[in-house]
């Protein structure tokens, strides 16, 4: 199976900046997007940002200009570089990789990371 590890996360301040990392792991066979969804209480998940492998990206208009999303295939890891970040950005950043194929399976499908907080404080 594929398993995803995210780091990064933690509180700042507004205008401030954290980035966040996912590591994709296991016996992968093929990864699509990579990127990240984010959740606040009583609210869909939303999109942040995605990288597909052959670089092309897709942004929320929310942090387009702020946020910075990258990837390197090699080490199957995707960042996010946030910056300029703002009250309204606190929720729980997921990561995903999107369309991912596990060696063991017939299909692929999406995978989710576990979590982790932001909170920008005003």
């Amino acid at each position: 199976q594929v398993q995803l590890l995210e780091s990064g996360g933690g509180l700042v301040q507004a205008g401030g900046s954290l980035r966040l990392s996912c590591a994709a792991s296991g016996s992968i066979f093929s990864i699509g997007d990579m990127g990240y969804y984010r959740q606040v209480p009583g609210k869909q998940r939303e999109l942040v940002a995605t990288r597909a492998g052959g670089g092309s990206t897709n942004y929320a208009d929310s942090v387009k200009g702020r946020f910075t999303i990258s990837r390197d295939n090699a080490k199957k890891t995707v960042y996010l570089q946030m910056n300029s970040l703002k009250p309204e950005d606190t929720a729980v950043y997921y990561c995903a990789a999107l369309r991912t194929k596990a060696s063991s399976t017939m299909y692929p499908r999406d995978y989710w990371g576990q979590g982790t907080q932001v909170t920008v404080s005003s």
